[in-house]
């Protein structure tokens, strides 16, 4: 089996040692290693209020991300579009492609990203996004195409119509990409010709359904001319399987109180998570989402995604680094996570 190309995915963790601004700069630096390593793309994700992610404006990052690096494509996996009205997000991913032309990615998805009452605020306490948003989702998408293509599009208010840009004099456009994690934005990606990703990170269920969805109802399109796809993981890689499984473990506390609706806290560093433990009773369900994962020593490692490439019929992987780190860390630095995108592509 033949090795994929490489991705990132990063959700800016904020570990209990650290700051949003040491958080953000250890992804800055993360991302300087995906770009030094060949990586093609590195993505970052929108989550809001909560405890353990930094990732709560991805333009915002993009514009750091791409700024700091000299080739890798930069973009969001995803914007959450019905927090959004859609012009506001065409404004910012078609400034920030005449600022980085070629390089930069449009990734949407549908959920909230987030708890009933900060998506509440988002959509309404903050200037106000339709109650309808998510059942016009279908529609916001074409807007936010038709508004990025650099002939904008025609909109008639009162007897009138104007042309609606967002940019004045576009020369190139974001790639668009859809994103989920059931088959709604597949088939809504088969039938609009774009790219799809199903969010196997997150699920690690269903992937190869959504896949076959969006494969056999692709309709070519201007965009695109056959199904194009990749798939996401999680994964965790040291020298040893051994000091992987430590290294992923706050990750895993992390993902286990928000599966079982336990209060979400920083990540935990290694040493503290060793303390806390895992409750004897969701061992399984600990072990479950961690056979799903990939973490292991490189060879192990580099394997498994190999296998994964070829199980789904992909030959671009995203990995999404969800190693921790040890007591004495510098804030300012994510070791672990570097480690684990140098281990894998050596």
């Amino acid at each position: 089996m033949t090795s994929p190309t490489l991705s990132v995915l990063d959700l800016v963790p904020v570990r209990t040692d650290q700051t949003t601004s040491d958080a953000v700069r250890a992804s800055l630096d993360l991302a300087r290693v995906a770009d030094e390593l060949g990586a093609a793309r590195y993505w970052v994700a929108e989550h809001h209020n909560m405890p353990a992610v930094a990732a709560t404006n991805p333009p915002v990052l993009i514009g750091l991300l791409a700024a700091a690096t000299s080739r890798i494509r930069v973009g969001s996996g995803g914007v959450m579009l019905p927090n959004h009205a859609p012009l506001v997000v065409a404004e910012q991913f078609s400034l920030l492609e005449a600022a980085f032309p070629g390089r930069i990615d449009l990734g949407i998805g549908r959920a909230p990203g987030t708890d009933p009452v900060t998506s509440y605020a988002l959509r309404h306490g903050a200037g106000g996004v339709a109650d309808d948003a998510v059942s016009r989702f279908p529609e916001y998408v074409d807007n936010v195409a038709a508004m990025m293509a650099p002939e904008g599009v025609g909109v008639s208010v009162q007897g009138r119509t104007q042309s609606l840009r967002a940019t004045p004099a576009a020369a190139s456009v974001p790639t668009m990409w859809l994103l989920g994690s059931s088959d709604y934005s597949a088939r809504l990606a088969a039938e609009r010709g774009l790219p799809y990703v199903f969010a196997h990170h997150f699920s690690g269920q269903g992937t190869a359904e959504a896949l076959a969805l969006y494969r056999e109802g692709f309709r070519p399109s201007e965009v695109l001319d056959a199904p194009r796809t990749f798939l996401t993981v999680n994964a965790a890689v040291a020298p040893t399987a051994e000091e992987a499984q430590r290294l992923a473990l706050p990750h895993l506390q992390m993902m286990l109180a928000l599966r079982t609706g336990q209060p979400l806290s920083a990540q935990r560093l290694v040493e503290e998570a060793e303390e806390v433990g895992v409750p004897e009773q969701q061992q399984p369900l600990v072990e479950a989402m961690s056979r799903r994962w990939v973490i292991g020593d490189p060879e192990t490692a580099r394997a498994r995604l190999a296998e994964l490439a070829a199980e789904h019929g992909v030959d671009e992987v995203m990995v999404h680094p969800v190693a921790s780190a040890y007591a004495g860390t510098d804030p300012a630095a994510s070791p672990a996570r570097e480690q684990t995108l140098r281990l894998l592509a050596s």
